[in-house]
């Protein structure tokens, strides 16, 4: 399975940045560069073909890729060779204006951008599904007594429905995670079910620090009826089986699925386990066994809700998935502003090899339920990867791509070239940067593998 999910991880990564590379490539073409080598990954090529004056690679190590422009370092011999500007030959990339220079910069952002839209302008044209829960609560201070959470303090109580978080109508626990999430440290009116009445309550989620993601403190609740049961797991052996529904777990009333984490807290070796069959009440003993951190499996699954969106036509999927990965934009842009109100980096900057086990994650859990699903799920994990590359490259950093732009911009003020020796500074001071934060994502990723 873990070979799976790095196949997978590493395809949907290898999509990504062709799309990036190629959106260079071509413009790179239109405005009369010549390209010597468009590849996907880096290192020695173990693949290449030369097609007409462009050499097509693949890369040995399958992550990341590039587009080779004709004269693109020549900053560097001019300023080894202490020359007051750069050559400027015809079909070299300083062969030609600063705003096509720009236009070539900006095309791999862009591309991603446009990817984003265009996968996400499919999937709503032939419709997916989202395997959520009702959009009912527990507090997880019932779970874990002691401390008050958002929720607590708002008046939220368990079993409550949330219906409506700041204007947004809420169908499904997956509405709440999603608009919770994206607006830490907010106040958020809610309109919740409790008991046949609609109250307005007022919520205000905390900042996690290991996502800069909002939360207020709740579970999902879900309805303790088994959908599926792991073959030769303790539930299997105690003869528990789909469809079942369990009422009591050591004389205690099981009304969601979560209370079985505060059944856990002490590790009791057995479980005696009340359940109905048929409408028949019936009892059994799980025989329990816990790993070094605690940790047991029952070997079963919960009934879910399947959330079906609707097929849109071609214009409407077309909107809709502008407007979705313009969501998505500006949500990076908010995430992205939060690395500076103190979260725990380590956690949220990943690198490439932590992107690569989420994406194979996602795409294989998915899988796991259909593959509809997968697809789905590998879809929107590949529109935020391809949003967040079109974002990292346009920071106006030495290196990326907005950094570029930056140099182009100030040599359009000038009307003139820019001397190689700022060139060269700019540009290693960028190496010096990007190499230091891919040291600190590399060491973050190692972290995330250990935990795994």
């Amino acid at each position: 399975m873990l070979l799976i999910k790095i196949l997978l991880g590493l395809a949907g990564l290898g999509v990504v940045v062709f799309v990036h590379e190629l959106g260079h490539f071509l413009a790179a073409r239109l405005v009369g560069i010549d390209v010597e080598a468009f590849s996907i990954g880096w290192g020695k090529p173990i693949l290449k073909k030369k097609i007409g004056a462009v050499e097509y690679r693949l890369g040995m190590f399958p992550i990341g890729g590039y587009c080779k422009m004709r004269g693109e370092n020549e900053f560097q011999e001019a300023y080894e060779n202490r020359a007051n500007s750069v050559p400027q030959a015809e079909g070299t990339f300083y062969g030609v204006s600063p705003l096509r220079r720009i236009v070539v910069a900006f095309a791999g952002p862009a591309f991603n951008l446009l990817f984003a839209v265009l996968v996400l302008s499919i999937i709503w044209g032939i419709g997916f599904e989202i395997n959520t829960l009702e959009n009912r609560i527990v507090l997880v201070s019932d779970i874990n007594p002691g401390e008050k959470y958002p929720a607590d303090k708002g008046g939220l109580k368990t079993g409550d429905k949330i219906v409506d978080i700041a204007g947004t109508f809420v169908t499904n626990y997956h509405d709440i995670q999603e608009l919770i999430a994206i607006n830490p440290e907010k106040d958020l009116p809610l309109q919740v079910q409790r008991d046949g009445e609609v109250l307005d309550l007022m919520v205000r989620p905390d900042l996690d620090k290991s996502s800069g993601a909002g939360k207020i403190g709740v579970y999902f609740w879900a309805e303790p009826v088994i959908s599926a049961v792991t073959e030769g797991s303790p539930a299997d052996i105690a003869g528990l089986r789909s469809g079942d529904r369990i009422t009591r777990i050591n004389g205690e009333d099981f009304s969601y699925t979560v209370a079985l984490f505060r059944i856990l807290r002490s590790q009791p070796p057995v479980l005696s386990v009340d359940f109905e069959r048929g409408g028949r009440p019936m009892q059994t003993e799980v025989i329990l066994s816990y790993t070094d951190t605690g940790v047991a499996d029952l070997g079963i699954s919960y009934e879910h809700i399947q959330f079906h969106t609707p097929r849109l036509s071609p214009m409407g999927a077309l909107f809709k998935g502008g407007q979705e990965a313009w969501k998505t934009f500006v949500l990076s842009l908010k995430s992205l502003a939060l690395l500076f109100r103190g979260i725990d980096l380590t956690q949220a900057v990943s690198g490439p090899v932590r992107i690569t086990y989420m994406l194979g994650d996602a795409a294989a859990e998915g899988f796991g339920q259909s593959f509809g699903a997968g697809i789905s799920s590998m879809a929107n994990f590949l529109t935020l990867i391809s949003v967040a590359l079109c974002i990292m490259n346009l920071l106006p950093l030495p290196v990326l791509d907005g950094g570029l732009i930056v140099l182009f911009i100030v040599e359009i003020i000038k009307r003139k070239p820019l001397h190689p020796r700022y060139i060269n500074v700019f540009q290693t001071v960028g190496v010096v940067l990007i190499f230091g934060l891919m040291l600190f994502a590399v060491f973050g990723d190692i972290l995330f593998l250990t935990r795994r």
